[in-house]
């Protein structure tokens, strides 16, 4: 890998959040990068490829629009997710396997396209978005966290098979980040959230997009098969 010359990169469920911002850091840095999105209005700058990870062939698809416009995938940042949160008893099967097939799954079936290209390369970082709550828990999320946990051994397993081509992967497991997901959250259960994080804020999201890019630099072309937190210290010791 080279911090110098540009990359292609591609980051799943890119256009809005922390997916947006992992997406705006790689560019600042020079690298060609695509996102994936479902629904609505991409933002501009990148090149944005419809694309449902839970449908193969538009999987598929997707990586060929991009080997074709800017190369074959050289960092993979697997970041799309959904949540449906709900109580264990309360759970129904739609609620556990829609959420297991996005985040688990759907990161499984880009992962294994973008190591065919990687592979003939001899190159490649491959990095997974999980949570603390893969390593914690939380009441309501036993798909969620099932989900997110799911990407650790599978990135390690990935690590060490694809180790010998010059591939990584790692996991980095953010905590609450200030989104316009936790923008809507009572402020009674913001505050509640900060007094369990010794930092005592949310992270920023382009805090955890520097966690990524650093694991995508030549700087870390020795760390593979490792879960980097970037929690404030939530889910220290796990």
């Amino acid at each position: 890998m080279s911090d110098t010359a540009s990359r292609s990169v591609l980051v799943t469920g890119g256009n809005r959040g922390i997916g947006k911002a992992i997406a705006e850091a790689f560019a600042a840095q020079g690298d060609a990068v695509a996102i994936t999105y479902r629904s609505g209005e991409p933002p501009e700058g990148f090149l944005a490829v419809q694309c449902d990870i839970t449908v193969p062939e538009q999987v598929e698809a997707a990586f060929a629009e991009i080997e074709e416009k800017q190369g074959p995938v050289e960092v993979l940042v697997a970041n799309a997710g959904i949540t449906k949160d709900t109580l264990l008893l309360r759970m129904g099967e739609d609620d556990w396997s829609d959420v297991i097939e996005t985040n688990l799954t759907g990161s499984f079936r880009v992962a294994k396209r973008a190591a065919k290209g990687m592979l003939r390369m001899r190159r490649g970082r491959i990095i997974f978005v999980s949570s603390v709550v893969g390593l914690l828990g939380s009441a309501g999320q036993a798909n969620y966290a099932a989900s997110k946990s799911g990407l650790v051994g599978m990135a390690r397993s990935i690590a060490r098979e694809l180790g010998s081509r010059s591939i990584t992967a790692n996991v980095v497991a953010p905590g609450f980040v200030d989104t316009e997901m936790t923008a809507v959250l009572p402020e009674e259960q913001k505050a509640q959230y900060k007094a369990q994080i010794p930092l005592g804020r949310y992270a920023e999201p382009a805090e955890v997009a520097g966690a990524i890019t650093w694991l995508a630099s030549d700087a870390a072309g020795y760390v593979t098969g490792a879960v980097i937190p970037v929690d404030g210290g939530l889910g220290m010791g796990h």
